[in-house]
């Protein structure tokens, strides 16, 4: 009679009872330490994530100042290669006449034209140039410009500043791609955490468990993908906890 009365009302037997306690306890124990974790992931989720975005904004500062210094490094290269190029029109105009005075034997007007270009020369040819003459004098060749690689040589540095330019921009894509990557985890981790909060809201035990099992898969999975993202640069060396700098 005492049992048909306790089915009737729906109590449960003592022993079920309890182990349906205990499941409780376990599952609420279980949902407020996964609340913590998935809280202290998700901050530090957000806060790498706004380091790299950062980081992005300084490479994409940084390579706009390059790239700005690169345009100037090649106008003045420009300016250098003009100014060589009459310089060696210049000279041009004695070494003809040195080949004049070779030809008619005088030998007086031959040592002022070797001083006169030796002088000219120093004053205003580039080291460029010069390497170029050495080159043409070495070869026989009749002109500095064919040395090979020679206009090149104007632009070198202009071409550092660009290509240093271009690689801090690819760093910063790479930056903004990892801290999009970390902002996705971040929503995961929120995911989890609406999970989480809604489990005491099911009345039925297996149905808190299925939506527990669900949010500890988030968990797993979000915590794995955040360990994937390379860390920002520096980060390793704890340089953001140097107060007083």
């Amino acid at each position: 009679m005492a049992k048909s009365k306790a089915a009737k009302s729906g109590a449960m037997p003592p022993d079920n009872a309890i182990k349906h306690e205990k499941t409780l306890k376990w599952i609420e124990t279980t949902v407020a330490i996964l609340l913590g974790i998935t809280t202290l992931l998700s901050a530090g989720a957000s806060w790498i994530g706004s380091l790299h975005h950062g980081i992005q904004s300084i490479n994409f500062t940084k390579s706009n100042n390059m790239a700005a210094q690169g345009s100037s490094e090649y106008n003045l290269g420009m300016q250098l290669y003009l100014s060589d190029y009459m310089t060696w029109n210049v000279l041009k105009e004695y070494y003809y006449e040195l080949d004049t005075a070779k030809e008619d034997g005088d030998q007086e007007k031959i040592d002022q034209l070797n001083e006169k270009i030796k002088t000219f020369q120093v004053e205003s040819a580039s080291v460029i140039l010069t390497e170029g003459i050495q080159w043409m004098e070495k070869n026989n060749e009749d002109n500095p410009f064919k040395m090979p690689g020679m206009t090149e040589k104007y632009f070198e540095s202009a071409q550092e500043k660009v290509d240093e330019s271009q690689e801090l921009l690819e760093e910063g894509k790479r930056d903004n791609t990892k801290g999009d990557s970390y902002n996705l985890v971040t929503v995961i981790y929120s995911l989890t955490l609406f999970l989480l909060g809604i489990i005491g809201t099911f009345k039925n035990l297996p149905n808190r468990l299925v939506v527990l099992f669900i949010a500890f898969g988030f968990l797993v999975f979000a915590f794995i993908y955040m360990c994937t993202i390379p860390l920002p640069t520096g980060f390793a060396q704890m340089d953001f906890f140097n107060f007083g700098k």
